[in-house]
């Protein structure tokens, strides 16, 4: 339906204000990115292009370790990616050391942890959210065995938050050798996955992490359940520089491009909630949320 506005005057009042609002959320209008395609421009930001589509049907997140936005995108494979589809390029962490981060994207709160030990906190937290309202879930983790609280390296608890919510290990918890299998079957609607102490860089550096992507990526973005407008974020709990910005890539055949609105993990679990249609969580109900730019 086209809407005619017979006086010209408040016509260009509001195209001046559309263009405003444009400018401030820092996107353009453009169509969807074909996978494989690269991205427009130039390098500037404000150049992610949002296109309206259903929200996601399967939502992948891999959490990898303590590396600065700018190592991050000294990568190949890292930096291939941010070009071939969407990078958050002001995004930080909210908390140091690990702990509290993984805690901010699963639950929109830190608890006041400022350390990497286990604290049993209250029943709750994205993965029980999802479980009560019947949609399904994994955790993926490398070197998980059976047991949250004692698997061996290179599982480390500390970047499995999910064992913290009401002191229990889901049966969501699986280990990572299972990924494959799920991707060419039931693929879960949240898949998170959590690479071991080497591949996530924390041991081995962000060049093992780079290659571990350029292994695992692949599988997801060819696998029916991303396809089918499934989306994948891969970001990093904390910097490893002084500040606390890291890079958050946004793997999806709808959106290109650099996001220069500033986000944080409690936007990534405010973007997870919107995804999947369940409220969100703590301090993610007000955080800027990316569903926006990914669809309805």
């Amino acid at each position: 339906m086209v809407f005619a506005i017979a006086n010209p005057g408040k016509a260009r009042l509001i195209g001046a204000l559309l263009t405003v609002l444009l400018l401030a959320t820092g996107c353009q209008p453009g169509g969807p990115a074909t996978p494989g395609a690269k991205a427009s421009g130039n390098g500037a930001a404000a150049t992610a292009s949002p296109s309206p589509t259903p929200a996601a049907k399967h939502v992948f997140v891999i959490v990898l370790e303590n590396t600065s936005y700018q190592l991050a995108l000294r990568q190949p494979y890292i930096a291939s990616v941010a070009k071939q589809y969407a990078v958050a390029t002001n995004y930080s962490s909210v908390a140091s050391p690990s702990l509290p981060n993984y805690l901010a994207m699963t639950s929109g709160s830190t608890w006041g942890i400022r350390d990497d030990s286990y604290h049993r906190l209250p029943a709750g937290g994205v993965g029980s959210q999802l479980t009560d309202a019947g949609i399904s879930w994994k955790a993926y983790m490398e070197g998980f065995t059976g047991n949250c609280f004692n698997s061996p390296y290179p599982y480390a608890l500390k970047h499995n938050p999910f064992a913290y919510y009401g002191g229990a290990c889901p049966a969501n918890v699986v280990p990572m050798t299972d990924l494959t299998t799920d991707l060419d079957g039931e693929t879960p609607q949240l898949a998170w996955i959590t690479p071991g102490l080497c591949n996530d860089g924390h041991d081995c550096g962000v060049a093992t992490a780079d290659r571990w992507l350029a292994n695992v990526v692949p599988q997801i973005t060819s696998s029916p359940a991303w396809q089918q407008n499934g989306v994948l974020f891969i970001t990093w709990d904390e910097s490893s520089a002084a500040d606390r910005r890291v890079a958050l890539l946004v793997v999806s055949p709808y959106l290109r491009g650099q996001i220069a609105t500033p986000l944080d993990h409690f936007s990534l679990s405010a973007t997870i909630s919107d995804q999947l249609g369940v409220p969100r969580l703590g301090e993610a109900q007000r955080a800027t949320s990316l569903s926006t730019q990914l669809g309805p």
